[in-house]
């Protein structure tokens, strides 16, 4: 009798390490994600003809790296230092960042603002 050698058997692969890998991902993705919502500042842009107009006492506040200005002048307390200036809370106020201000301070400023309830802002360069 002739002895042939057997054909070894196939394995089937295995699939451990492909789910660990997926595993590692998934948690590594799950760690990186942010998670909950993201906060917004709602801003309309107004066009120039459908505006109101400016009127009343000047109204500028300028936004400093550190500290605000009304005017020109310094204040600390902003919805304070406005409210002898304007006849409603929706009166124009225009703000104006600084030069070298962040975006995250004009952003304060303009939260500080809103809420004391004023809706006229409008932001210039």
């Amino acid at each position: 009798m002739l002895n042939l050698p057997t054909s070894p058997r196939r394995r089937r692969p295995s699939l451990t390490p492909m789910i660990d890998v997926v595993f590692l991902l998934l948690v590594f993705f799950m760690l990186v994600a942010r998670f909950g919502g993201t906060e917004g500042l709602s801003l309309l842009l107004s066009s120039s003809e459908g505006g109101s107009a400016y009127s009343g006492p000047p109204r500028l506040i300028s936004v400093l790296p550190q500290g605000v200005t009304l005017n020109g002048q310094p204040v600390t307390d902003l919805p304070g230092a406005l409210a002898p200036l304007m006849a409603s809370p929706q009166d124009i106020v225009v703000v104006r960042p600084a030069p070298g201000t962040s975006v995250a301070r004009l952003i304060e400023v303009l939260e500080t603002l809103r809420k004391a309830g004023l809706t006229g802002l409008t932001v210039v360069e």
